[in-house]
């Protein structure tokens, strides 16, 4: 997707499903992020992201890859950047400053989580605080990573 598309189209495509799925990567889900986060309160994103992207990939058939885990921890990072930066940012300037956030090839969550708990259902299921020091302990809790 372009970054000429506007914010308020991405977003009305993103929540009426509009969108093409081959257009929502993972740049444009952090976008998404990005502009609710300037526009609601994050518990209130925390509630309203989850829930339309669910039905976004619902209407694309693809249920079952939403990630819980995943998707909250990118939603606390990106808003406590756009809380660091104090000033009202555009998309463009927040992309330019944030490059970490939308490196597939280095996933900035390998800082915070161990692979296996990001690969495990109860991950995916619901929010799982970051791993302590995830480059060097086992799981505290390796029961609830067996799938």
């Amino acid at each position: 997707m372009s970054l000429l598309v506007s914010d308020d189209e991405l977003i009305e495509k993103f929540e009426d499903g509009s969108l093409p799925l081959a257009e929502f990567h993972h740049e444009q889900h952090v976008r998404v992020a990005f502009l609710y986060l300037r526009k609601y309160p994050v518990l209130e994103v925390l509630a309203r992201f989850p829930a339309n992207l669910k039905r976004f990939a619902a209407t694309h058939g693809k249920d079952g890859l939403y990630h819980e885990t995943i998707t909250w921890a990118y939603l606390f990072i990106v808003s406590e950047r756009v809380a660091r930066a104090g000033e009202t940012q555009t998309w463009e300037h927040f992309r330019a400053t944030n490059p970490d956030l939308l490196d597939c090839k280095t996933p900035l969550l390998r800082r915070y989580y161990r692979d296996e708990t990001l690969a495990s259902a109860f991950a995916r299921e619901r929010f799982l605080m970051p791993d302590d020091r995830p480059e060097q302990k086992p799981s505290q809790f390796p029961h609830l990573l067996d799938d």
